[in-house]
């Protein structure tokens, strides 16, 4: 699977290819006066209101609310002078949703909680935030975030899944020492390992990431389990899925799209494992549509960002659809699921085809695809991850558990499609303010209006790099030369002016270098920056082609437009043959772009490895 790490201006270049069990409800409130503080803001007491609590359904029930925790449920509830009457005829609340397998950055904590997620599990991040998040989740106080809880970095191999976003990111050798590797992300405060056993054959006949051993991933679970931390493991194939199991781990964080098998199953169920399948991400791979079907519904679309209908309607690059991979999934959860093994929902949002909150609500739907009932699928994202992540007070509807709620029109229990007619959302008590995004809008601002000049170099004249590395254009901050070595990679360039350019003119700009082994998504090759400022947003939206000329020695080259906050590009190609040739490559291709909001254009060489060379001159946004 492709999964994302937090967005940081100057590491977007990276080449993209990734508690307690609830408690009884009884019909009499625990107190009938609880004691109030002098907030009012976070006591209020539902009435006639369809109850879900985690586990069962109360037909009609009253809910009461007392400084953000659960104070009573049950048939009748007194309700102290003063506090909030809501009246839920006709509709039904439920504990705010859990997203058990997230990548967090940017505007996805209020993102989630819009769309009634009121806790992520974030399984690869910035381990720099987590005395942070920590902090937020403890809190009572009113809030506009969904909580998060974050793996940190992951346990996973030099070059491997996991390396690829551009971030220096700390790796296991393969003579490193897995418990000292994992003791330094307890130390830095991850909530649990997450270890990765990939070596990229579930995508490709051909290419191969470097992965840890089954044998490592043993010894770290080990370690986790020593340290009072679940360990969890990506898969991607069945044998990695029987291995993982076998080295003790707690739970698959993604179910692999091939067939699996009856051993499979009966050692899931045999150890406890609990599956947290991802099929919105795999229904993304697959080329299904899912992502654009929750685009359109038109009880989630009114409340999307731009920048969430555009994710939604992205995809992994070309390619036919594999719809084998999304229904091999989904058979592997309802054989799962018949076993009594434990299954969570989780998204995997922040890759194409997801968006964070609303992604929840289409994975219900496939979850009850894969045999659970609504129900069913409903504690899969409230109650059972709650208690198989220890998140103790959250993911019920019970006395003393926090006020994260959220209320729907009509009965989910009985049709899963109805999570997304959502009322209300409550979290730490406080209603939480669903502010419904203006249409075609962003959480981000537009960027920076570009010149009317087209041109952004013909590189006729001398180019004198400034103090910073960059190399002028007519407009923007100019060209930078970037390779994979800013992730721990080993790849070479060089950038400059030749003499001689397209069509007889002066000068063109010169790329070459090698593409070596010792990273996973190698990459290297120059990069514009349309702002002022590297990094910083553009508008493009008035402009429709990138045209350029181009010469070289015959590769295939790629084009990556990087865009609000999105931690992948979106991608066109392009060939440097022997002449020199006008390319012309239409905005509106890059799939999922943002136009309006645009960070850099790269041109760069990637796959096979080896010398490269290429030439581009008068390079223009027309």
């Amino acid at each position: 699977m492709t999964l994302c790490s937090p967005q940081r201006p100057g590491t977007t270049i990276a080449v993209a290819i990734a508690i307690a069990v609830a408690a009884s409800v009884s019909g009499a409130p625990r107190a009938a006066s609880p004691a109030r503080d002098s907030d009012p803001g976070n006591d209020f007491v539902l009435r006639n209101v369809r109850v879900f609590d985690g586990t069962r359904v109360l037909s009609k029930a009253q809910v009461l609310v007392i400084d953000g925790r659960i104070a009573a449920v049950g048939a009748s509830v007194k309700a102290p002078h003063g506090v909030a009457e809501i009246d839920g005829s006709g509709k039904t609340v439920m504990p705010g949703l859990i997203d058990a397998h997230a990548h967090s950055w940017g505007e996805a904590q209020s993102d989630a909680l819009r769309f009634g997620v009121t806790a992520e599990l974030d399984m690869l991040g910035d381990w720099n935030r987590l005395p942070e998040l920590k902090r937020q989740r403890e809190s009572l106080a009113r809030t506009q975030l969904a909580d998060l809880w974050s793996a940190g970095a992951a346990v996973t191999a030099p070059g491997g899944h996991g390396t690829q976003y551009g971030m220096k990111v700390p790796t296991l050798d393969a003579d490193g020492d897995p418990a000292a590797f994992v003791a330094g992300r307890v130390a830095e405060g991850s909530d649990y390992i997450k270890l990765i056993l990939e070596d990229f054959s579930a995508h490709s006949d051909t290419r191969r990431l470097p992965t840890i051993t089954a044998a490592q991933a043993k010894i770290g679970i080990d370690a986790a389990h020593k340290a009072g931390k679940l360990g969890v493991v990506h898969v991607s194939r069945l044998q990695d899925g029987k291995a993982a199991i076998a080295a003790g781990g707690d739970g698959l964080v993604h179910m692999f799209g091939e067939p699996g098998d009856a051993a499979f199953v009966a050692a899931a169920k045999k150890n406890k494992v609990f599956v947290v399948p991802t099929l919105s991400v795999l229904a993304t791979i697959a080329r299904a549509g899912e992502g654009e079907k929750l685009a359109a519904d038109a009880r989630l679309a009114p409340w999307l960002s731009k920048e969430q209908t555009d994710s939604l309607k992205a995809g992994f690059g070309p390619g036919a659809p594999a719809p084998a991979v999304l229904a091999d999934a989904i058979a592997n959860v309802r054989a799962l699921h018949a076993a009594g093994v434990d299954i969570l929902a989780g998204t995997d949002a922040g890759n194409p085809g997801t968006t964070h909150g609303a992604s929840m609500h289409g994975e219900l739907e496939l979850l009850v695809r894969a045999g659970l009932t609504p129900t069913q699928a409903l504690a899969a994202a409230t109650s059972v991850p709650a208690r198989r992540f220890h998140l103790d007070d959250r993911g019920n509807i019970a006395p003393g558990q926090r006020a994260d709620l959220f209320m729907v029109d009509g009965d989910p229990t009985r049709d899963i499609l109805a999570t997304r007619a959502i009322a209300q959302v409550w979290k730490n008590g406080y209603a939480v303010e669903r502010v419904q995004p203006k249409a075609g809008t962003t959480s981000l601002p537009v960027g920076e209006a570009l010149p009317a000049d087209t041109l952004i170099s013909d590189f006729d004249a001398e180019l004198v790099a400034n103090a910073g590395g960059l190399l002028p254009s007519t407009f923007g901050a100019g060209w930078m030369q970037t390779t994979d070595r800013m992730a721990g990679g080993a790849s070479v360039v060089t950038v400059g002016r030749g003499a001689g350019g397209a069509n007889g003119s002066a000068g063109a700009l010169d790329v070459s270098g090698e593409i070596k082994p010792g990273f996973a998504f190698p990459w290297s090759g120059v990069m514009f920056f349309p702002s002022k400022v590297p990094m910083q947003l553009a508008d493009l939206s008035s402009r429709s082609e990138l045209v350029f000329q181009a010469r070289g020695d015959g590769r295939r080259y790629q084009l990556m437009l990087f865009h609000g906050s999105q931690q992948m590009p979106s991608m066109q190609s392009f060939e440097a043959g022997p002449e020199w040739k006008e390319i012309r490559v239409p905005l509106k291709g890059f799939n999922g772009a943002d136009l309006a909001r645009v960070r850099a254009i790269a041109f760069t060489a990637g796959q096979p490895e080896g010398a490269f060379a290429f030439r581009i001159d008068r390079v223009e946004l027309k």
